[in-house]
This record gives structure tokens, sequence and C-alpha cells, in this order.
């Protein structure tokens, strides 16, 4: 819904007042869930496990999120970086919930979408960090400095739809 109206009780807070007096260093849920990545991992950077979890989202570019960032809110490109760090976290954490598995291939359809050309650039190191450890990356793109990046290129057309399909080059 494009109208949103805040809960009289909580007043968009979204917790009842009595989880809202629990303080952790003087913040409540609140407060935490209103925080960015990039300022939650100072906040966080004695807690290793909450770390563990906040880096690969500063590592793709999605610092500036917060924490209780509502998911229909999220870009195209933001939803693909998001997707993406679950398979990043899985593949650089020695999580047991999350264990290495082995080498995997991951296919990803224009994930340069929306993205600042810094954050391309950054998407490219995090891209580069899972072919690094054995995994394999497919990307469908148009971004050049993805093309320029990649180790091997397949042009597919010679159109699109029905009039695409092969491979040109």
């Amino acid at each position: 819904s494009d109208v949103f109206v805040p809960c009289p009780e909580c007043d968009g807070r979204r917790f009842k007042p009595e989880v809202l007096a629990i303080r952790w260093n003087g913040r409540s849920v609140a407060d935490l869930l209103g925080t960015s990545v990039d300022d939650s991992l100072g906040l966080f950077s004695r807690e290793a496990a909450i770390r563990d979890r906040l880096e690969p989202l500063a590592a793709v570019g999605l610092g500036y999120l917060k924490l209780g960032q509502p998911l229909n809110t999220l870009s195209g490109g933001e939803s693909q970086r998001l997707k993406l760090v679950r398979h990043l976290g899985a593949f650089t954490t020695a999580d047991a919930a999350a264990p290495e598995t082995g080498p995997a291939l991951l296919l990803l359809d224009e994930p340069t979408t929306g993205l600042h050309r810094h954050d391309v650039k950054r998407l490219l190191g995090v891209l580069q960090a899972l072919v690094d450890r054995g995994h394999s990356v497919v990307v469908i793109e148009h971004n050049l400095d993805v093309l320029k990046a990649a180790d091997w290129i397949l042009e597919v057309g010679p159109g699109a739809g029905v009039e695409g399909g092969r491979i040109v080059a």
C-alpha cells in the first residue's frame, strides 16, 4: 500500500512498549533496526557473529540499507545483491548453519541494474572473490565494466525473443 498509517501505540516502531523498554548499549530494538549496515558494523564490532552477517552486505554496496528495511521497498538490483549475499555468506563463513558444500554455480541476471559505477566495482570484487574460492559465476549483463572483467563472453542473438537464442560470438 502507498499509504502508511503509524500505529498509535508504538508510533510506527513495530514493537510493544515493554519490548521497546529493553535496551542494548542504550538502544532499543527500533533504534537498532533504524541503523544502517555501515553504522552497525562499528556498533557491533565486538560481536563476531553479527559482524560476519553484516560484512557481506557492505561488500556488495548495501551498507546504506537499514537493518529493518522492509523487503518490499528494495529495488530489483538491491534484491539481487541481497540474494547474492545469502550465497556469499554461505561461501565465506564457517557458520555451522551454512556450511561450505563445495563449488557452486551462481547465475545472475543483470546484477548491476541501478548500481552506481563505484558499486559495480565493489560487486565485481565480490564476484571475483567467489571465483577465487572455486565457484563459477555466470552473469547475464550489458554493463561494459562487467564485460571487461569477464573470463569468457558468450553473445547470444541475433535478436531478442523468438529471434534470439543462438550463440553468435
